[in-house]
């Protein structure tokens, strides 16, 4: 009854919610009790407790009223059992010399490290502890992710090659080898090969000057070959060229092809046409930087892991004031639990305040608009009258956009305000340059490059 009850509401708020949100606050709950005194709803960690308290009670009352349950009170408890817990006593290991794993890529893992042996990690380089289920979502990842559970559940089939990229830190290393692992969970035959570039290429120097034998073999006579780093194979013909029959060997047998770089192809130098056109003919994915609430989450997850329960100011206070760099995130909340663990004293927001005030200091305390517009300006070489004038050039219409969205994401000013600013009449066309911004950013690397350029340059 409960169960049933609970998947109702899940139904409906799956509905009205975007994917990236459902799985990241609601795909571990369930409702435990309900009486007269009211519900119980068990949620995976103190964040989430929050989270649905102060945002989405209301959305749940109402879809229970719908149902016909109209309780006096919700209550939500942090579970003790159930799949989130179950997994966070899985055991994990450290990542492998040949995983290639960086610890910003740890990051996005929700897993954390159990107190027995660590078990081996399987054949072909890929990771256990790096699985779809500890990989945290958000709408910068949403499209990567739901792209490689499509890739693990039918690989060599759909999007084929995928092609991750983004910055380092992101979770690219991650994805593929959750996909990689679940490949392996489905079907324990099939052949894997995880390796970074650089040890392709290492192995197919050693090829040609000692004449090794079976380099082609090794990596044709596989059901999926995952390489990282791509972004190294510039410059390098003879390997892009061998490369390249792999590439053809595999894709004209259907075995799976995963690739991830730190841009897409397009944007790597010297890289050849023939093997830019392939990389871009199943699905390139651009992955960003977390939004505020998923770098909560992770920080929220990481802490969990060290121990400690982080009041949600503190949480927010990090994520707030960094949001340009994972592992500056990371090390900044090392830095607070290393300090207060030394000092005897809680982990609290005055704490990380006197602690890391140097975050805030370090950047111009008030940007205006003006800053703002003339940064912009600048960038696209134009004058800032232009940007505020009713031309509408389409090369002033993209800056123009743009200067509107970071006057919205940096300055949180109302969309009239943002239409003032830029000698508009209409609000309206400010809520359209941003939404399309903001669009422009998940599909288009040149404007989020762009975009990332002209904020890096305010708070230089």
């Amino acid at each position: 009854m409960l169960h049933s009850l609970w998947q109702s509401v899940l139904g409906e708020i799956e509905l009205s919610v975007s994917h990236a949100t459902f799985t990241t606050w609601f795909k571990n709950t369930e409702l435990i009790s309900q009486n007269d005194a009211g519900i119980v709803i068990s949620v995976p960690n103190i964040f989430a407790k929050k989270q649905f308290e102060v945002k989405f009670n209301d959305q749940i009352k109402t879809i229970l009223a719908k149902n016909g349950i109209n309780p006096k009170q919700i209550n939500y408890i942090v579970s003790t059992t159930g799949k989130h817990t179950r997994l966070n006593r899985e055991t994990t290991v450290e990542p492998t010399a040949s995983s290639s794993l960086s610890p910003a890529d740890d990051l996005l893992s929700n897993s954390s490290r159990s107190q027995s042996a660590p078990t081996p990690a399987v054949t072909g380089g890929l990771n256990p502890r790096y699985t779809f289920d500890n990989f945290i979502v958000g709408s910068s990842n949403d499209l990567a992710y739901t792209a490689s559970r499509a890739v693990a559940a039918s690989p060599g089939v759909k999007y084929n090659p995928i092609y991750l990229y983004g910055g380092v830190g992101l979770g690219k290393t991650h994805l593929m080898q959750a996909i990689g692992n679940e490949i392996i969970k489905n079907d324990p035959k099939t052949r894997i090969v995880y390796i970074s570039i650089e040890t392709f290429v290492n192995e197919f120097l050693d090829h040609i000057r000692f004449k090794k034998k079976g380099f082609s073999d090794k990596y044709r006579n596989v059901d999926v070959l995952i390489v990282d780093d791509m972004q190294f194979i510039a410059g390098k013909e003879k390997t892009q060229e061998e490369f390249f029959h792999t590439f053809n060997h595999l894709h004209q047998n259907n075995k799976q092809i995963i690739i991830s770089s730190d841009k897409p192809p397009k944007s790597i130098p010297t890289l050849t046409e023939r093997l830019r056109s392939r990389f871009e003919m199943g699905m390139a994915i651009d992955i960003q930087m977390p939004d505020f609430e998923t770098r909560c989450a992770i920080l929220n997850i990481k802490a969990s892991l060290s121990g400690v329960t982080l009041k949600q100011d503190t949480i927010e206070y990090l994520a707030t004031n960094i949001k340009t760099n994972i592992r500056e995130l990371e090390g900044a909340l090392n830095q607070l639990l290393a300090y207060a663990e030394m000092r005897g004293i809680e982990p609290d927001i005055s704490t990380a305040e006197g602690l890391l005030g140097n975050i805030r200091h370090s950047r111009p305390q008030h940007i205006s608009s003006k800053q703002i517009i003339d940064r912009t300006a600048k960038h696209f070489q134009l004058d800032a009258n232009e940007i505020c004038s009713e031309k509408r050039d389409k090369y002033i219409v993209v800056p123009r956009q743009i200067a509107m969205y970071l006057l919205r994401s940096e300055l949180h000013l109302s969309f009239p305000k943002i239409a003032i600013e830029l000698g508009r009449k209409d609000h309206t066309t400010a809520i359209h340059s941003v939404e399309k911004i903001e669009k422009a950013i998940k599909l288009d690397f040149l404007i989020r490059e762009q975009v990332a350029s002209i904020r890096e340059k305010l708070y230089a």
